[in-house]
C-alpha cells in the first residue's frame, strides 16, 4: 500500500500545459489539456463503477461472488490507476511522433466512429481474445504476468487495473488500434477519442464489478479457462471457450435471492465528514482509520446534501459485510448522524428506524442484532429495552455489547491500581465498572452531582464493599489520582486537574482530545476480530484494520457463544469476566 507519489509522472505534462497556456483553444499545447481531462474522466468512470459495485444495499442480491473485499485485495489494487498513467504517456508519445495529424483533430467526425467500431470488431476483439487465451494457456505467461490479475478474490472495477506492465502495454495498443485506424482514414476527432475510450472503460469496469447484467467475465475470474473475450462472446463461441453455465448463472442472479446474515451490527453515522468513510464512496479511504483529509473538504457540501436527503427519506441500509467461521456478518447503518441523537424532536424517529431494522432482521432470520454507540443510548431506548419489551416474541437477540465494553476497559487498568476517578459514573457503563472495581477493593471516586443516583448504585454493592464507592462533585478531587476513566466529555480546562502521568481510559463518544502532553490517552474500547475473519475491508471510524468497537465485538461473542438471552438494559456485573473469557476463547484479542 502506498500513497500517491506516482502522480509526479504527470508533472512534465502539467508543467508544459501551464507554460503553454493550454486552456486557450489557440494554444499549440491545447492537446495536453485534453489528454489530462480524458485521464480525469477515465479515473472518475472507474470510481463510479466502484461505488456502484460496493453499494451492497442496492447490489447484494445480484452479486456473483458474495464475499466481501478484504484489506489484502484493496492493498493489491491500491495503484490500480497505473495503467492510466502509462496510457496517457503512450498517447503523448504518439502526439509527438505524429504532430501534424494528431494535434489538430476536429471536435467530431461521425464517420470516424463507424471506422473505429468496425476495427474494434474485426481487430481489437479477436486480437484480445488470442492474447488473453495465450496468457492463460501458456504456463510461463500466466505465472509470470497474468496471475497477478487473477489474484483478486472478488472482481471489482479496480481489478481491471491490477495487471503487469506487459499486459497494460498490450491493452493500451489494442485500445489505440481503432483510434489510429480512424485517424489514418482521415476521420479522427477529439470526440471519438473521448467516446471510444470512455465507452471501453465503462464496459471494462462493468465486466469487473461483480454485478454484471450478463455474468460473463466474473465466471472467467472464478474458472479461468473460459470466457476470454473482451466484450463480445462471439469469439469464445467460435473458439469453443464459452462457459455453458453463464446462462444458468444469469437465471440465478436475475432471481435476486438475498443471502441472510446471521449477525448484524447496527451502526449510525458519526458526522458529515465521516459519512465519506464508507466503501461505496471511497473504498481505499474506508480501508484506513478515519481522519479528516484535505481532499475531502470539497466533497463536504455534497455529503451535507446527502445527509438531509437521508434524514428525509432513507431507511436502514447495508454498509459492508464479512464472514466469520463461514457465517455472514453485516453492518447496517441507521440513516442518522451523531447530532441527530441530541435533538429532542428526533428521538421518536430514530427509535422507529431502529425498531424497523430489528423487525426486518427478525423476519429475515438474523440471529443477533448488536446496537452500536448512540443506538443503545439509555435516554433513547433504555439500551434496547424499549424494543424487547414492545416485541416480547422476537426471535432475533438484541444486544448492546456493553458487557464486553466494560470488560475491555477494566482489563486495561493496571494490576495493583488502588484508586480511580470516573466521569459518567452513573451511566450504564459507569455503574458496571464502578461496582466491579469496588468488589476488587479499588477506591472509585464517582463524579456526580446526583446523590440519589450515587446512593442507588452504592446500595447495589455488597455491604463490605460500599466504602470503596465515593461520591465527588468537583474535578479537583482527583488532582492526585493518575487513573481517570472518562465516560463524559472532558474539556481541556477539566483535564488540567489530572496530575502529570495520568492515563485517561475512555468510553465517551466521541473520544476526548489529547490535550495534555504529560498524560496518555487510551482509545475507545475495541478488540481485534479473530484471525480467520474473511472479507473484512473497512475500518470502523478511527480504529485500525481488523479492529472493531467493543460493542460490535460483544455482539459477535454473543452470537458465537449461542446465548439465547437479550442483552439490554443494565449490565450484569457478574457476567463481565464470563464474557471476557469467552471473547479470548473465540480468538478475539485486546488492542
Amino acid at each position: 500500500m502506498t500513497d500517491q507519489p506516482r502522480y509526479v509522472l504527470y508533472a512534465p505534462l502539467v508543467g508544459k500545459a501551464v507554460a503553454g497556456r493550454a486552456w486557450e483553444r489557440s494554444s499549440p499545447d491545447h492537446w495536453i489539456l485534453l489528454l489530462l481531462l480524458l485521464f480525469g474522466a477515465r479515473a472518475f468512470t472507474y470510481q463510479l463503477w466502484s461505488s456502484f459495485s460496493n453499494m451492497l444495499f442496492a447490489t447484494r442480491r445480484r452479486r456473483i461472488v458474495r464475499d466481501g473485499v478484504d484489506f489484502h485485495q484493496i492493498d493489491k489494487e491500491w495503484d490500480w490507476d497505473n495503467f492510466l498513467i502509462l496510457q496517457v504517456h503512450m498517447a503523448a508519445a504518439a502526439m509527438y511522433a505524429f504532430p501534424s495529424s494528431l494535434r489538430h483533430l476536429p471536435a467530431w467526425d461521425a464517420t470516424g466512429l463507424a471506422v473505429a467500431a468496425a476495427v474494434h470488431v474485426i481487430a481489437t476483439e479477436p486480437l484480445f481474445y488470442a492474447a488473453h487465451r495465450a496468457f492463460h494457456r501458456r504456463g510461463f505467461l500466466f505465472s509470470t504476468y497474468h496471475s497477478l490479475h487473477h489474484s483478486a478474490k472478488v472482481p471489482q472495477p479496480f481489478t481491471a487495473g491490477l495487471a503487469t506492465p506487459l499486459e497494460q502495454l498490450v491493452m493500451g495498443a489494442l485500445v489505440a488500434l481503432p483510434l489510429a485506424a480512424a485517424c489514418a482514414a482521415g476521420h479522427g476527432s477529439v470526440g471519438l477519442a473521448f467516446v471510444y475510450v470512455l465507452g471501453f472503460d465503462h464496459l471494462r469496469a462493468m465486466g469487473h464489478c461483480n454485478v454484471e447484467v450478463f455474468p460473463y467475465h466474473t465466471i472467467h475470474h472464478t474458472k479461468k479457462e473460459s470466457n476470454f473475450c473482451l466484450f463480445m462472446p462471439l469469439f469464445d463461441l467460435i473458439g469453443g471457450t464459452l462457459d455453458a453455465q453463464s446462462w444458468e448463472l444469469q437465471r440465478k442472479t436475475s432471481a435476486g435471492v438475498d443471502e441472510v446474515p446471521e449477525f448484524v451490527f447496527l451502526a449510525h453515522v458519526v458526522d458529515v465528514m465521516q459519512s465519506l468513510h464508507v466503501p461505496f464512496v471511497l473504498r481505499t479511504f474506508a480501508s484506513r482509520p478515519f481522519s479528516v483529509q484535505l481532499f475531502l473538504l470539497p466533497m463536504w457540501p455534497f455529503a451535507f446534501l446527502v445527509m438531509l436527503m437521508m434524514w428525509a427519506w432513507s431507511k436502514t441500509f447495508v454498509i459492508s459485510c464479512y464472514r466469520l467461521r463461514g457465517r455472514l456478518h453485516q453492518m447496517w447503518a441507521v440513516p442518522r448522524y451523531g447530532f441527530h441523537y441530541f435533538l429532542p424532536f428526533a428521538k421518536d424517529g430514530i427509535n422507529k428506524q431502529i425498531e424497523l431494522a430489528i423487525l426486518r432482521a427478525d423476519k429475515m432470520g438474523v440471529k443477533v442484532v448488536s446496537l452500536a454507540a448512540l443506538n443503545k443510548n439509555e435516554a433513547l431506548n433504555g439500551g434496547g429495552t424499549l424494543f424487547v419489551n414492545k416485541h416480547p416474541d422476537l426471535r432475533v437477540r438484541v444486544v448492546h455489547g456493553n458487557t464486553l465494553t466494560a470488560a475491555v476497559i477494566l482489563n486495561e487498568i493496571p494490576k495493583g491500581t488502588t484508586e480511580v476517578f470516573m466521569t459518567g459514573a452513573t451511566s450504564k457503563l459507569g455503574r458496571a465498572i464502578a461496582l466491579y472495581l469496588c468488589r476488587k477493593k479499588v477506591r472509585v471516586m464517582m463524579l456526580t452531582l446526583s446523590t440519589e443516583r450515587f446512593q442507588k448504585i452504592q446500595r447495589e454493592a455488597a455491604a463490605e464493599d460500599q466504602q470503596f464507592l465515593v461520591q465527588v462533585t468537583k474535578y479537583r478531587s482527583a488532582q492526585h489520582c493518575k487513573t481517570w476513566i472518562v465516560g463524559k466529555w472532558l474539556s481541556p480546562r477539566e483535564q488540567r486537574w489530572a496530575p502529570p502521568g495520568t492515563h485517561f481510559h475512555q468510553f465517551v463518544v466521541p473520544p476526548i482530545l489529547g490535550f495534555r502532553r504529560d498524560c496518555t490517552y487510551g482509545k475507545l474500547a475495541a478488540m481485534h476480530l479473530p484471525k480467520d475473519v474473511q472479507g473484512l475491508g473497512a475500518c470502523e471510524y478511527s480504529l485500525e484494520r481488523g479492529v472493531v468497537h467493543a460493542c460490535h465485538a460483544g455482539g459477535v461473542v454473543h452470537f458465537l457463544e449461542g446465548y439465547t438471552h437479550h442483552e439490554v438494559g443494565a449490565i450484569d456485573v457478574d457476567r463481565i469476566d464470563v464474557v471476557w473469557e469467552a471473547a479470548l476463547r473465540h480468538g478475539l484479542r485486546p488492542v
